[in-house]
């Protein structure tokens, strides 16, 4: 059985403040946040090592589906140094979710994110 504890709760809160900061400036302060130094991200479109080139996939996101936010989906499910989460993303404007997936993260002993990674469950067929 899992245990959701604080720790859990506050390295997804920073992940989905890194995915949703505004301007690279404001990315790459979230992610340093969010992340260890020598964090990584994968996904089935990326894998990715370190700050700057975590920040590089947020801002190719951005660029990509410009006015959403990803937003959580469900209650996140922790234990040791190990979370999961699902989340989707979210067009501000219609509220219409196209892309939606879970992450599994690992943290480091500061509750920083060591490693994503990242499942996609909804992706629109022109992404």
């Amino acid at each position: 059985m899992a245990e959701r504890t604080d720790r859990h709760e506050n390295a997804a809160a920073r992940y989905f403040a890194a995915w949703n900061a505004a301007g690279p400036e404001a990315v790459a302060k979230a992610v340093a946040a969010a992340w260890a130094p020598d964090g990584g991200y994968t996904d089935p479109l990326a894998d990715v090592r370190g700050h700057e080139q975590i920040a590089a996939v947020i801002a190719a996101a951005h660029e990509q589906f410009p006015g959403f936010v990803i937003r959580p989906l469900g209650a996140v499910d922790g234990h040791h140094d190990t979370a999961r989460f699902g989340w989707e993303l979210v067009n501000e404007a219609d509220g219409s979710a196209p892309v939606a997936g879970f992450d599994v993260i690992t943290l480091d002993a500061e509750g920083r994110i060591r490693q994503v990674l990242g499942f996609l469950d909804r992706v629109p067929a022109d992404a």
